[in-house]
């Protein structure tokens, strides 16, 4: 797992709307896309990123995303995320990253994992 994919989910427990910024601005490269099921179009500039982690924040005070599994093959990286409400997962989601120099240019989501009960 690369440090950035951790980084980047760091970000959606974090309160701090300057904190959450920064975290998302380390984890993702200059130009990327980001999208999941809920964006509704592709998200290409940090301002949309952090606003789009900011609602989840908004509307899931107390919850976390934290990396639960991750495997990769040169710059492209899969990754399953548990979002946690006190600890206990509530919901997976599956990423797909395509890397930049260590960075995220691509991230894709899926709502789901299957077979994982962490």
């Amino acid at each position: 797992m690369t440090d950035m994919i951790q980084t980047f989910f760091d970000a959606w427990g974090t309160a701090d709307a300057a904190q959450r910024r920064d975290l998302i601005a380390a984890a993702m490269a200059d130009q990327f896309v980001y999208a999941d099921p809920r964006t509704g179009a592709d998200i290409t500039t940090l301002d949309g990123l952090d606003a789009y982690v900011g609602q989840f924040t908004a509307n899931a005070p107390g919850w976390t995303a934290k990396v639960v599994q991750s495997d990769g093959h040169g710059d492209h990286q899969r990754t399953i995320v548990a979002f946690c409400e006190n600890g206990a997962a509530r919901q997976h989601g599956t990423y797909v990253a395509g890397l930049q120099d260590g960075k995220i240019a691509r991230l894709v989501g899926f709502v789901g994992a299957e077979g994982i009960t962490a």
